[in-house]
């Protein structure tokens, strides 16, 4: 026993050099290690991934990947430029009269009665792999007509065994289109494109009765095979092509053709997935979204994580030849010409707090990420130039920094169907417009944005037709010109404001009741409480009362969809670059309430309206300038928003993440990026060594102490055995 701390000596020092090399907190499998994956996070689960349905930031980030609409964005080019997707080239528009004779291409617009599309779509291209395409050797569908027991035996989509896929046809097109007026969906852009697809309208009427009709008869979840039923305004021409009639001019509907809305769903899988049943186990396009697009959903756990595979049928995209002059010196053409994607496979993980998410990224395990509020000091700098820089620190980790004004508005609305927040009246408006003086963005942009946003003074970004800057572009309401930037009005301009609108001091002059306002938010984290705090005091600086309502997002939505909030908080960043993009969001018959549009805050006034209808279609022009503005003034007066901010995007990346550069209007750039696993296997291992010579050290020096008690107690033994 003489030799035993020796022993243990050489143990602990044994230990050490056995484990001083592995990385004990990798989150991921030893078994993915030097693989072509891509790491990264979400912080709200998805609700809708259904082309027809899914109309949020969180949810494109998926679909984006998954679907292949008709057009897309050049990923280097700027300004933002539609080119080919899904179609083989960018369709013209043709003009015709109200007697469809074909006018000039600069025919007046109020002699264009309707607008034709003809959309020719690439030759070979295949849908991923999906058992609502296999057949048996007859030729029939195997899973189209499943029995009950059949049925009991499948819980997951894998649990079909054969998959099949197809060509991609002109009919999946027309087919997704149709599927906008389906009355079990509520597409968001339904009331949108029923003024303009020819008879959209009709048709949603006609769903809508056969709907009715197989609820009176007993089976009002029975699928309605749309093929039955014609839409006038789209026709398939051959396999290859097809066209969609417009109602008079509207050039925007090219950016339209751009997003997973007009993306093809085929018939074969709203057949399978419209069986009965397979809701009930979460089998549904909603969950499970089928696409030709570079990548396919193989795991959909939205509490835990969510991964995207390589299609195996994608081919004919390459990486861009050409891009911005700055584009090659960055690195960004090296790739050039060569077949996308780049990546194997994307897992995003679900992370809720922002700590252990900025954690893992600083550990190599996430591959890029967003700079929150309380590690911004650690990550970014300024220069003497007022650039923002990483930090020293953060550059010899080879970690990069991307910015870019995001075309994006974050704002607080009124639901303007509350009794109390609502209406147009003046007592309505003054109180909206006293609240809008008290909630101070500049500080707020400040404190929990370190600086990184723009306040609003309407709902129109920077960069984005409409918008204007200097004394020009300042809401009166809100501000003064100082002469040299605007200034925010004084508590007192509000207080007056407030007592103006029946309530002084904060307390009705009708019933002598406090003014207790309701606000319903998403964030639930520790770390929005401060945030949420700040915004109570915002109101209690005019003696109004905020209850904060948090919930998640799904039943946020839920809330905004019936008209059950008085005071929320919401973004919306831009579909596309044009000012109609954002101004819809406060068009009178895109009212959330009644038509399930995107006019969330539900606000209607006529001359805006009218307004709306005139500018929509314009070209940028002076008088579209002019009547902008009018708009504008209208908006600011009626205040149906605080108008917010506009941010701006500050990402990290660490150096094996290439062919990055910001696209603020493109979602689907996943193909685009490219994974140098080798050197982030090495950064990892060398971030993450657990560092033990301290737990051996204890040992060493336990068994030290331990020892003269050791070898008194044998003593003891032996004198008592003797």
């Amino acid at each position: 026993m003489s030799d035993l701390p020796s022993r243990a000596a050489l143990i602990a020092i044994a230990f050490l050099a056995g484990c001083s090399g592995a990385s004990w907190n990798n989150p991921y499998p030893a078994s993915d290690a030097g693989k072509n994956i891509l790491y990264s996070s979400f912080a709200e689960r998805p609700k809708h991934l259904d082309p027809v349905q899914s109309y949020s930031s969180n949810e494109i980030t998926f679909t984006a990947q998954i679907y292949e609409p008709p057009l897309q964005y050049h990923y280097l080019k700027r300004p933002y430029t539609l080119i080919p997707s899904a179609a083989e080239r960018v369709p013209v528009p043709r003009y015709y009269d109200a007697r469809n004779r074909l006018l000039p291409e600069n025919a007046p617009a109020r002699d264009i009665a309707y607008t034709v599309y003809e959309i020719p779509i690439k030759r070979g291209v295949r849908y991923q792999p999906h058992p609502a395409f296999a057949r048996d050797a007859g030729g029939q569908f195997r899973y189209h007509h499943l029995s009950a027991e059949e049925l009991a035996k499948v819980h997951v989509l894998k649990d079909f065994e054969a998959t099949g896929t197809r060509e991609l046809k002109a009919r999946d097109f027309e087919y997704q289109i149709k599927r906008l007026a389906h009355p079990r969906l509520h597409s968001p852009i339904l009331g949108l494109m029923t003024d303009y697809i020819v008879g959209l309208k009709e048709y949603a009427a006609q769903l809508k009765a056969v709907n009715d009709e197989l609820a009176k008869n007993g089976t009002p979840d029975a699928w309605i095979d749309l093929t039955r039923y014609p839409l006038a305004g789209v026709e398939v021409i051959d396999d290859h092509t097809y066209r969609i009639k417009l109602k008079g001019q509207y050039p925007q509907f090219l950016y339209w053709l751009a997003m997973p809305f007009f993306a093809p769903v085929p018939v074969e899988v709203d057949r399978f997935f419209g069986q009965p049943g397979m809701a009930k186990k979460n089998l549904t396009l909603d969950w499970w979204p089928v696409g030709t697009g570079p990548y396919m959903l193989i795991e959909n756990n939205p509490n835990s994580r969510m991964v995207l595979a390589r299609n195996p049928y994608f081919h004919g995209e390459t990486y861009p030849t050409e891009g911005e002059p700055d584009d090659r010196a960055a690195g960004l053409l090296e790739d050039a010409a060569r077949p996308l994607p780049f990546i194997d496979q994307a897992v995003f993980s679900f992370e809720k707090e922002g700590i252990p998410r900025w954690n893992k990224f600083l550990q190599g395990y996430y591959d890029a990420s967003g700079i929150g509020s309380d590690t911004f000091d650690q990550a970014v700098q300024f220069s003497a130039q007022g650039d923002a820089v990483v930090t020293e620190k953060m550059e010899k980790q080879g970690i990069r920094l991307s910015t870019a004004v995001a075309v994006s508005t974050f704002y607080m609305g009124f639901n303007m169907l509350d009794p109390v927040v609502g209406g147009l009246d003046e007592r309505a408006r003054k109180l909206r417009q006293a609240i809008s003086i008290a909630v101070d963005y500049e500080e707020f942009i400040s404190i929990f944005h370190n600086g990184r946003g723009i306040p609003a003074h309407g709902p129109i970004a920077p960069g984005i037709f409409g918008y204007r800057d200097g004394p020009s572009g300042i809401n009166p309401v809100v501000y003064e010109w100082d002469g040299q930037a605007p200034r925010r009005k004084s508590i007192e301009v509000a207080k007056k404001l407030l007592a103006e609108a029946g309530y002084p001091n904060g307390v009705s002059a009708r019933t002598g009741e406090p003014l207790v306002l309701n606000f319903d938010v998403t964030a639930r984290s520790a770390e929005a409480k401060s945030m949420l705090d700040w915004m109570q005091r915002q109101f209690e600086k005019i003696n109004i009362q905020l209850r904060v309502r948090p919930t998640d997002y799904n039943r946020f939505q839920d809330k905004i969809r019936k008209g059950n909030a008085q005071i929320y908080e919401w973004g919306w960043h831009a579909d596309y670059p044009d000012p109609e993009n954002f101004l819809f969001l406060l068009h009178g018959p895109q009212s959330k309430v009644k038509s399930q549009g995107e006019n969330a805050s539900n606000y209607v006034n006529p001359e805006f309206d009218r307004l709306f209808e005139q500018m929509k279609n314009m070209p940028n022009s002076p008088e579209r300038q002019r009547i902008i503005d009018r708009m504008i003034e209208i908006l600011r007066q009626d205040a149906p928003w605080l108008w917010g901010f506009h941010p701006k995007d500050y990402t990290l990346f660490h150096a094996w993440v290439k062919n990055i550069k910001p696209n603020k209007i493109a979602y689907n750039t996943l193909k685009y990026q490219r994974i140098d696993a080798a050197q982030r296997d090495e950064k990892r291992s060398a971030w993450n060594r657990p560092i033990l010579w301290p737990t051996g050290l204890a040992l060493m020096v336990l068994v030290a102490f331990a020892w003269p008690a050791v070898v008194s107690y044998r003593r003891r033994e032996r004198g008592a055995a003797r």
